[in-house]
């Protein structure tokens, strides 16, 4: 019985806990969104915004914050590329807008662009080089956001 009332104790403790790391200061609940990008398609980078403006005002229509990350690598990297974006205007202008939305650009994919090219590969300002970009989505998911591939 004594070990029971104990594992009771930390289930609680445990459901408190993610309870309040799920809400900001003002007791809002906080959702977590990883999109992810590895087409160098236009309509697949322009439909990831448009998801990403979709699930802000959604969540702002119900007084509750959303965190979004696109994660860009591959193919997909010219989403972020200063040179080659076809949505680099949607993204400086949705960052101003956004104030809790980043981008993540794969490092490696832009170390081998670079080695194919021969040239150093410009980012988009609003981007932020990770190591990588499949293992910035896997910790992302581990920090607990949820996953989308538009």
């Amino acid at each position: 019985m004594k070990i029971f009332s104990i594992v009771a104790a930390l289930v609680v403790a445990l459901v408190g806990f993610n309870t309040y790391a799920a809400s900001d200061g003002d007791g809002k609940k906080v959702h977590y969104v990883a999109f992810h990008v590895s087409q160098s398609d236009p309509k697949v980078m322009n439909m990831t915004l448009n998801n990403v403006q979709n699930v802000r005002k959604y969540y702002d229509s119900i007084g509750e914050k959303v965190v979004i990350e696109v994660v860009a690598y591959g193919p997909g990297l010219n989403m972020l590329r200063e040179d080659k974006s076809p949505v680099k205007e949607r993204i400086a202008a949705m960052s101003l807008e956004i104030s809790d939305l980043k981008f993540a650009a794969c490092g490696n994919t832009q170390r081998k662009m670079a080695k194919k090219e021969g040239m150093d590969i410009p980012l988009v300002s609003e981007a932020n080089v990770v190591t990588s970009g499949v293992v910035q989505l896997i910790s992302l998911q581990e920090q607990g956001y949820s996953y989308v591939r538009p």
